[in-house]
């Protein structure tokens, strides 16, 4: 059973930044991949950034390219989200999620077998 820690979440006016983290309790994520996905109020979920731990390759969805960039602390086990250039409709919860078959997926919230809690992300105008 792998758990995952997130942190980093809270309020932020538009066009700010911030940066979110998840802590895996997993001996190694070199076989995983990562990503992260998010949920806003009467939406369905959304694949948001991905990352494969071995060969650090990633996917970002059309909506935050150039914004968001996700990345990997192999030593720690951490995966981050930095959120640049902030916007109203980045608010939403932002889940940590896993899978043990090195599959990048943005598109297929369920081929991610382990959840974070979620952390909400508000952007005010």
């Amino acid at each position: 059973q792998v758990q995952l820690a997130e942190s980093g979440g809270g309020l932020v006016q538009a066009g700010g930044s911030l940066r979110l983290s998840c802590a895996a309790s997993v001996r190694t994520f070199s076989n995983y991949a990562a990503g992260w996905l998010r949920q806003a109020p009467g939406r369905e979920r959304e694949g948001v950034s991905c990352l494969v731990f071995r060969d650090g390759r990633t996917e970002d969805a059309d909506s935050v390219k150039g914004r968001f960039s996700i990345s990997r602390n192999n030593a720690e086990n951490t995966v981050y989200l930095q959120m640049n250039g902030l916007k109203t409709e980045d608010t939403a919860v932002y889940y940590c999620a896993v899978n043990p078959y090195r599959l990048c997926v943005l598109s297929d919230p369920q081929v991610y077998d382990y959840w974070g809690q979620g952390t909400q992300v508000t952007v005010s105008s």
